[in-house]
């Protein structure tokens, strides 16, 4: 591996690129444990593949947004170090794949000179904050969200309180009431409210999270005023961070901990952490996000679509008028996410004239458009159709999500690219007039933690697999009933029936007949759901679960030739567990350096957070030595005091408790800091004595 430096301007982004450089030149040397290594990349937004030695890079892009000269550096990313594809996703990021571990720190420092980051992209972090595409150009928002978002993202990123904890945290700014960033499915989810006066706010849900065990958040808010909404997740991340189970990843998320503490002890453990944040208050800037230059197309008035009914349709389903007047939003509706790097580059050579400087990723795999003027429509579809991506029903039933699945997950089960393929040709095939129905969507993922919605869809499958005698086939999950109501509120699909993967497409057939021909006028499919029943599905769906009539063909998936063989890798979807005295020494150490460099940098709050950390590592691994494995910051300190200070093997001025608790009970001054890490200082030099003794005894 080559030595690597970079030639940004930014000092704090070239650390951190010199940093990661460095941490896989120790990792190779056998330095970093393996699995401490894997924290670290993961939060730098590498991830592993299913594939060995190769890794998928997650481009972090807050809400979405994107210019165009960012998606051609991240295409020329793609066509240098990996696999020459940009993967949308739905959280609104782009992931590029195969990429070689040695060639990452290289790569970020690229995407950095267009001002792309990698940082928290994956990891134990707040993950990438989304928002409604539409957002700033919506006609029903009260007010753009998009500034909220990315005033979110830059208090956090880089913020000592979310960089390693339980396990993954998800914000959502939904632009209207419609809810379409799915706030009721996120950690923390916000809609946009405006009071009389014009004071500007957000309803405010809690604890909601998809994955094996999808829960609806809870309403805690109806009107947080703008200028609490960063202090309020601050303190919500330092009660999830210090209260949140790290030992059993699949009870680690907020949802759980709300689970086990009750919602109410959760918002006073919160309201206590108050005391502490860096900020009391704090001013989003609303001129954050600049507004994209404006194209004035001419000469376009005698330019007509190419074909004129599929432009209607297009016209009917991918456009609508945007708030501000004379202008309209386009969707892109992308087969599977996925845009080959040259059909990247031909779609920004054919729309940059046509529409504004500012795409949007959506949630749904798709791309927005903004800014084009009537006259420009017919021209927009024209290049559109040119390049491909004209296709009518955005967001429609024929408008699948889909998550990588086998592809290249490590968790993937069964296939989900190529069957959510399939569907999509069997709606334009055979119900051509669904391209006009947004009320029913279809959600896709190749395992149960729901990467691709599939637990809030009205119709979700998810892979899995059966046994058939000696056997084993690929199946799918069939969930029905899911989905958005509206204004934080939201519904968790019901599992109704397993069925062989073959077996899907009949299993939808069925469903689409059955609600035709029995849905009353203008009944949505929820309502049709509720008042069939669970059972009403199961029953219609059942012979399709029949596995006494499998044919040979129902032991390969989608998209394969071989007979199927269930393989499923370790998850990375959050960093592991880290049980070894030495690596929790080591990694004690580098965050009083953090803790350090905060101090000389004045930031006292993050000074003092580091301490915090410093004190968490230290006694977490004199616990270890004597087998003791807490799953939570709270029982590490419960148990510290019990094991070692209560037997005066350890001796303080008072309990651990009380030392390192100072943090909640002061505000974050200068003083305070002084004194703070002075003392998480002297308690790590102890700890490394006893360390010592130990390993001598």
């Amino acid at each position: 591996m080559q030595s690597f430096r970079t030639e940004l301007e930014n000092p704090i982004v070239e650390k951190d690129i010199i940093d990661l450089e460095k941490k896989i030149r120790d990792f190779r040397e056998g330095k970093i444990h393996d699995e401490k290594f894997r924290s670290l990349r993961l939060a730098r937004g590498i991830y592993g593949q299913r594939q060995q030695g190769v890794q998928m890079i997650r481009i972090k892009l807050p809400f979405g947004k994107v210019s165009f000269k960012q998606i051609l550096r991240i295409a020329d990313i793609s066509d240098e170090y990996a696999s020459r594809n940009l993967h949308l996703t739905t959280r609104q990021d782009i992931q590029i794949h195969y990429v070689s571990l040695d060639r990452t720190p290289e790569l970020w420092a690229k995407l950095e000179q267009d001002d792309i980051t990698l940082r928290e992209a994956c990891g134990n972090t707040v993950r990438n904050i989304t928002a409604s595409p539409d957002a700033g150009i919506n006609p029903k928002e009260p007010f753009d969200v998009s500034p909220y978002a990315y005033g979110t993202f830059e208090y956090l990123l880089r913020n000592p309180v979310n960089q390693d904890m339980p396990r993954k945290f998800k914000i959502a700014f939904s632009s209207s009431d419609e809810d379409t960033a799915f706030a009721f499915a996120h950690d923390i989810g916000l809609i946009p409210k405006l009071k009389p006066n014009g004071e500007r706010g957000f309803k405010l849900m809690l604890g909601g999270g998809l994955g094996a065990q999808p829960m609806l958040a809870s309403i805690v808010e109806e009107f947080l005023p703008e200028d609490q909404l960063v202090p309020y997740i601050e303190s919500m991340l330092r009660v999830f961070d210090r209260y949140g189970e790290r030992s059993n990843r699949n009870k680690a998320r907020l949802k759980y901990l709300i689970q086990k503490l009750g919602l109410d002890e959760v918002l006073r453990l919160a309201q206590v952490e108050r005391t502490a944040n860096k900020v009391k208050t704090y001013k989003i800037n609303r001129d954050a996000v600049q507004q994209p230059v404006i194209p004035q197309p001419t000469g376009l008035e005698s330019v007509a679509p190419v074909n004129q009914l599929n432009y209607q349709q297009w016209l009917d389903t991918n456009v609508f008028e945007q708030k501000q007047e004379g202008y309209y939003g386009v969707y892109i509706k992308v087969l599977k996410g996925d845009i080959p790097t040259d059909q990247a580059r031909k779609l920004i050579a054919a729309i940059q004239s046509l529409v504004a400087d500012e795409i949007r990723i959506t949630a749904n795999q798709g791309l927005l458009l903004k800014y084009v003027t009537k006259q420009a429509l017919p021209a927009l579809f024209n290049a559109l159709t040119e390049v491909g991506l004209a296709a009518p029903g955005f967001d429609s039933v024929a408008d699948v999500t889909t998550c990588p699945g086998t592809d290249t997950c490590n968790l993937g089960i069964s296939n989900s690219m190529t069957f959510a393929a399939v569907v999509e040709d069997l709606i334009y095939k055979e119900y051509a007039d669904l391209i006009y129905n947004r009320d029913i969507k279809i959600k896709i993922s190749g395992c149960m933690n729901s990467c691709g919605q599939h637990s809030m869809a009205h119709i979700g499958f998810h892979g899995s697999s059966l046994k058939a005698g000696a056997r084993v086939l690929p199946s799918m999950q069939v969930m029905l009933g899911g989905g958005i109501v509206g204004d934080g509120v939201g519904r968790a699909g019901d599992r109704v029936i397993k069925i062989p993967s073959k077996r899907a497409t009949d299993v939808l057939r069925a469903l689409l007949n059955d609600y035709k021909a029995n849905s009353t006028e203008g009944e949505i499919f929820h309502s049709y759901y509720d008042r069939k029943g669970k059972d009403y599905f199961y029953q219609m769906l059942k012979p399709l679960a029949d596995l006494t009539t499998l044919t040979d063909e129902e032991f390969v998936d989608w998209g394969h030739m071989e007979t199927y063989a269930s393989a499923i890798g370790v998850g990375e979807c959050a960093g592991v567990v880290i049980d070894l005295v030495a690596t929790l020494l080591y990694e004690a150490d580098e965050k009083m350096e953090w803790a350090n460099a905060s101090y000389e940098a004045g930031s006292w709050a993050d000074a003092i957070y580091h301490a915090y950390s410093v004190l968490i590592s230290s006694a977490k691994a004199l616990l270890l030595d004597k087998g003791v494995n807490s799953s939570t910051h709270g029982g590490i300190i419960r148990e510290f005091d019990t094991q070692y200070v209560a037997t005066n093997e350890i001796s303080l001025n008072g309990s651990f408790n009380d030392l390192i608790l100072q943090i909640n009970q002061n505000e974050p001054s200068e003083s305070f800091a002084t004194a703070y890490l002075a003392q998480a200082a002297d308690f790590l030099a102890t700890v490394k004595v006893k360390r010592e003794l130990l390993l001598q005894s």
